[in-house]
């Protein structure tokens, strides 16, 4: 699963140079050196659009860097294709005092193909450059300028791209045709633009000062949805000799199905009948749709293809057909080919994948707001999704990737926003028993049982079909204890619209209790502990939990004939709250010593001054999973 869009991506982060008489950084304001890896010291965006098929772009921008963690900002990083130029860079580096060091100019990136290790087919290019400076504070100046020949995408503004950033000046300059029709959304941003028209040109103009960095709040909101932001979106658009207009998603989603899908379905009659043999016994279209969805599996691969207008519109069924490969877009096109062939309705769906969930927003259709494809079947009273790019992932799961969000469904009666299925707390589970035996010298050996269900699934699931040696050596990675070992690895798989893998293994732990005097210390939660979050006063943000889970865990410790068998009382802790509930008690039964833990975290949006209890709540938890029990031993 790899993002589609992504010789895009240079239109969604700005990088530039400006050219001023000082740059010495004694001259940057306190405030804005407080908490900043980098201060952007002047940055002015114009977008020219002179007319949809000639869109200049025109970046200066000073930034200062501090120290290494803001180097990144300082990065320029430039997409080009045959349907972007670039004119002009040239740039210099100041040093602290703001005496000129250096100076470059396109010669001196570094120039490379686009394509990823998935990439098949690229025909886009990269521009990098990111001066060899070790001497900090350093300021860089950019210039370039870019010509587009489309206005379906228009580089959007975001003029603080990240929390440890401080802006001291922001400009951002679009101008256009007085007749031209462009809808705008803007996000934060205080006040109102400068608007200048005459008889040839509209100039929208959107200025920014003094921005300060903050501190990064553990369990925020994605950046995008707090920072300023500024996004244009033309009627008319020219793309890749495709031309259209949309205002909502209902349109644009009927282009997309009518100029990028439309033509591009047909399968040769041969295979259309192998369809149809392939489904013959079976009797509903759910079970038609399993079996060629495994025969989708079994035939393709995915390999991303952006070649022409590849980075949205599919190749044509019919060559993924007679090649058995395809980037996300081909094989759902595809995949709903061979529905068709069945009769069966599915729909085109474009999505924003990635962990963290983030929808279409309803309010404001745009082209750069997907990144991945997925199927959606509007079977009757049952609807299932399909991811159609891994050849494991079960029929009708669809992981955290693309669970939980709006996305567009491109149809011929037009686009239409749906929402994916959560994946809820209740059904995100990892469910643990293990039985160890405890060693006169400490160490701890036994067997151990998982399952793993809902977005957890994903967490086991890629050692399907790993060596051996790549097996212990991920699980060692997974569980993080030192001196463990596995003796024994037993995957089994699940594989349905709920999936579940279980995870056998055989452990082996040197010296995990250690022995002191006539104590043995033993910490009773050995595979699963929540990590710590700092407490943070005056927080701004609200307090954000992406995706909610629940974790039991029982473990039952066979103790040593030398053990004094007096648990020590008062271990058992639980706690209960609006961000999830945790309990875990110990008990003793002959030599057996039970430990049982129990986690939920709930999903959700919470009021930034709940923010103490929740850190409260997690380091109360944490606290009670390290836990270490003194036993005391004979002599």
């Amino acid at each position: 699963m790899r993002f589609l869009f992504t010789v895009f991506s240079f239109l969604l982060v700005s990088f530039a140079g400006f050219a001023q008489d000082n740059y010495d950084v004694d001259l940057i304001p306190s405030n804005l050196r407080n908490r900043a890896n980098a201060c952007i010291r002047n940055e002015e965006i114009t977008v020219d659009m002179r007319s949809p098929d000639n869109v200049m772009l025109n970046v200066k921008k000073a930034i200062t860097v501090f120290n290494q963690n803001g180097e990144d900002e300082a990065r320029l990083v430039i997409y080009y294709d045959k349907n972007i130029s670039i004119k002009s860079i040239k740039g210099e580096v100041y040093n602290s005092v703001g005496k000129l060091t250096n100076k470059f100019s396109q010669n001196d990136f570094a120039d490379m193909s686009a394509a990823d290790g998935f990439s098949l087919f690229v025909d886009s290019r990269v521009k990098h450059y990111l001066p060899s400076v070790n001497q900090y504070p350093y300021t860089l100046v950019y210039n370039y300028e870019i010509r587009n020949k489309q206005n379906l995408i228009i580089p959007d503004w975001n003029p603080k791209p990240a929390d440890d950033v401080s802006v001291e000046k922001s400009t951002y300059t679009f101008i256009c045709k007085p007749i031209d029709q462009v809808r705008i959304k803007t996000q934060n941003y205080c006040g109102t633009p400068e608007v200048l028209t005459d008889e040839k040109q509209k100039k929208t103009i959107w200025k920014v000062n003094n921005i300060l960095a903050v501190r990064t709040e553990p369990y925020s909101p994605a950046h995008e949805t707090y920072a300023t932001n500024i996004q244009i979106a033309p009627q008319t658009f020219y793309y890749y000799n495709h031309k259209g207009s949309y205002t909502n998603w209902k349109e644009l989603g009927k282009w997309i199905y009518d100029d990028l899908l439309a033509e591009r379905k047909a399968l040769p009659p041969a295979t259309i009948e192998m369809v149809k043999d392939l489904v013959k016994d079976e009797k509903t279209d759910k079970d038609k749709a399993r079996k060629i969805y495994q025969y989708l599996q079994d035939k393709t691969r995915y390999i991303s293809v952006q070649i022409g207008i590849g980075g949205f519109q599919p190749i044509a069924a019919s060559e993924v057909d007679r090649l058995g490969y395809g980037d996300c877009k081909a094989l759902v096109n595809y995949m709903q080919s061979l529905l068709s062939a069945a009769n069966i309705d599915s729909y085109y769906c474009v999505v924003s994948a990635g962990s963290e969930k983030k929808s279409m927003d309803p309010t404001y259709a745009s082209m750069v707001q997907g990144n991945h494809i997925i199927l959606c079947m509007p079977l009757k009273g049952d609807t299932t999704w399909l991811e159609c790019t891994s050849q494991k992932i079960p029929f009708g799961f669809l992981s955290d990737f693309t669970d939980d969000r709006l996305v567009l469904a491109c149809t011929a009666d037009g686009g239409k926003l749906l929402h994916t299925p959560k994946l809820t707390t209740a059904e995100n589970l990892q469910i643990r028993r293990a039985d160890l035996t405890v060693q006169l010298d400490g160490s701890v050996s036994g067997k151990m049982n998982t399952v793993y269900s809902g977005s957890q699934y994903e967490n086991q699931e890629s050692l399907i079909g790993k060596s051996i040696t790549e097996q212990h050596k991920l699980l060692k990675e997974a569980y993080n204890i030192d001196n463990i070992d596995f003796e024994a690895v037993s995957l089994a798989q699940k594989k349905d619209i709920s999936p579940k893998l279980t995870e056998e293994v055989s452990i082996n732990i040197r010296n995990y209790a250690p022995v002191n005097g006539n104590k043995m210390f033993l910490q009773l939660n050995a595979f699963n502990q929540k990590r710590s979050i700092p407490e943070i006063k005056n927080r701004t943000l609200p307090v954000y939990i992406n995706r909610g889970y629940t974790d039991e865990d029982t473990i039952v410790y066979t103790l040593p004939d030398n053990v004094i068998k007096e648990l020590i009382i008062g271990q058992d802790k639980s706690y209960k709250g609006p961000f999830g509930e945790y309990v875990c008690k110990a008990s003793l039964e002959g030599n057996k010593l039970t430990y049982y833990r129990k986690f939920i975290l709930n999903d959700g949006t919470f009021a930034a001054a709940q923010y103490n209890e929740f850190s409260k709540f997690v380091n109360e938890v944490n606290a009670a999973d390290y836990l270490k029990l003194a036993l005391s031993l004979k002599k």
